[in-house]
């Protein structure tokens, strides 16, 4: 299995000329992010998350087979929590390479079009998936946020970026340690359906939480 903490290690080294000033949020993000790499290139909710801070906030890293079987646990507990929405196609939880669980909420459920708002509608869904995250505290949460093309791409862009702000602030607020968070916005540029369509559209209009394993040594 990839140790979670190389890429970071090798950020850290790449970011070592800026250690006469502070990081921006966008560096200090690339350091909590970096076990996703170019699919996440994630841009930091709060500062100082380095290697140090975060396995401390966590209590500690998982090791071993006990990796796997962590995520694969809590991803069993998000299909549970989060049925409802997964039976009526507004939520998807899926285990990606590197023991990394996706779990992707729809424009249905977030989100009215052209608004960083979370919908009332909304908060059960959260609360739910705040209530795993929250017991299986040794992860770190990258909330990504996407657009359809529908606007310029600047636009899409800071769109995109507020609508993961939304959601990181939300799980905190739920008792998720602020710690583990981090946001990126990847505007319209990482679509998953044609934008020619309504339902496409819709579709591209969603947000990403990937949940990565914090991992010692």
């Amino acid at each position: 299995m990839k140790n979670f903490w190389t890429p970071i290690l090798a950020m850290s080294v790449a970011l070592a000329g800026c250690a006469d000033r502070p990081l921006t949020y966008t560096e200090t993000g690339a350091i909590i992010g970096a076990a996703s790499g170019a699919v996440i290139g994630a841009a930091a909710y709060k500062k100082d998350r380095t290697k140090g801070a975060v396995v401390g906030a966590v209590g500690g890293g998982l090791a071993g087979a006990g990796v796997g079987a962590y995520m694969d646990a809590q991803k069993r507990d998000l299909e549970k929590n989060l049925a409802k929405e997964i039976q009526a196609g507004q939520a998807r939880v899926e285990k990606l390479p590197n023991d990394v669980v996706r779990v992707t909420m729809t424009n249905q459920t977030a989100f009215e079009t052209d608004s960083s708002a979370i919908k009332p509608g909304f908060n059960s869904t959260m609360d739910k998936l705040a209530d795993v995250v929250v017991r299986y505290g040794k992860t770190t949460l990258v909330v990504v946020g996407h657009t359809d093309n529908v606007g310029t791409d600047s636009y899409n862009q800071r769109l995109s970026e507020r609508r993961a702000l939304s959601v990181a602030q939300y799980l905190e607020s739920r008792r998720v340690n602020g710690m583990r968070l981090a946001t990126a916005g990847k505007g319209e540029t990482q679509p998953v359906a044609p934008n020619s369509t309504e339902s496409g559209r819709q579709a591209n209009r969603r947000v990403e939480i990937y949940l990565e394993p914090v991992v010692q040594g």
